[in-house]
């Protein structure tokens, strides 16, 4: 028995290698997993379930197909894809998680979560967090036209570009005091996500208890993966 979790592949038709990619990883390694989670950011922006990319159907189609073996795949918001709706879900079967998730994996207690609600020195970004997230926002920008949309996502990733480019790398990782907090509030032993894109393993001292960081890397050169099964969690990449 094996669960996989993988985030933060920023799919979109620009970076083709990086979806032929996911998709191969669908058709092998999640094909004979027990479930699959993906922890947010799958696509590079995501500005509505009616848009008609030909690219994402391509990856919708290889998610349907997975599911469809029964095989279960969930799926939890980023900060890239916070407007995947039930439109995506019906199509494609995926389960849509609350971010933080708590679960408990091979007799360990895991929160799972996409990763920006611990980076709290990011003041500016978690106010923009607040407001896109609030289903009043969602519902008014989900009646734009299409075309507006887009406009409005590209926009707002050039803002995210020069924004990290002026942005010291400790801002923008995670609050060590937010971690002990989030790992003691939800009474967890492993705490896993993405987001940051710096993978790796990290204890962390909680109390008189040690407690597990996982951090899932990004896919942009090449992929990543947590591998669990009841030996533990493993980090891995994968060469593209």
């Amino acid at each position: 028995m094996t669960t996989l979790f993988v985030s933060d592949l920023h799919l979109e038709a620009d970076r083709p290698d990086i979806g032929q990619q996911f998709i191969q990883f669908l058709q092998t390694d999640a094909s004979e997993a027990d479930d699959l989670y993906i922890l947010g950011d799958l696509f590079e922006a995501w500005v509505g379930d009616d848009d008609p990319n030909t690219h994402y159907f391509a990856i919708k189609r290889a998610l349907r197909k997975i599911v469809d073996r029964g095989i279960p795949i969930y799926f939890m918001h980023g900060n890239r894809d916070f407007m995947v709706g039930k439109g995506f879900a019906n199509e494609t079967g995926v389960q849509i998680l609350d971010d933080p998730y708590k679960v408990t994996m091979y007799g360990q207690r895991t929160l799972l979560t996409h990763g920006d609600l611990l980076c709290t020195d990011d003041v500016q970004y978690q106010r923009v967090r607040q407001m896109v997230r609030n289903p009043d926002w969602q519902a008014q920008m989900r009646v734009k036209p299409l075309k507006e949309r887009l406009r409005i996502a590209k926009e707002a990733r050039r803002q995210s570009l020069e924004q990290t480019i002026n942005m010291s790398l400790q801002i923008m990782d995670v609050n060590q005091d937010e971690v002990i907090r989030v790992i003691q509030q939800h009474e967890v032993d492993v705490l896993l996500h993405g987001h940051t894109h710096r993978p790796g393993i990290h204890d962390v001292e909680v109390g008189y208890r040690k407690a597990k960081r996982i951090v899932l890397g990004d896919w942009y050169t090449q992929g990543s993966v947590v591998r669990w099964d009841s030996r533990g969690p493993k980090l891995e990449e994968m060469p593209r």
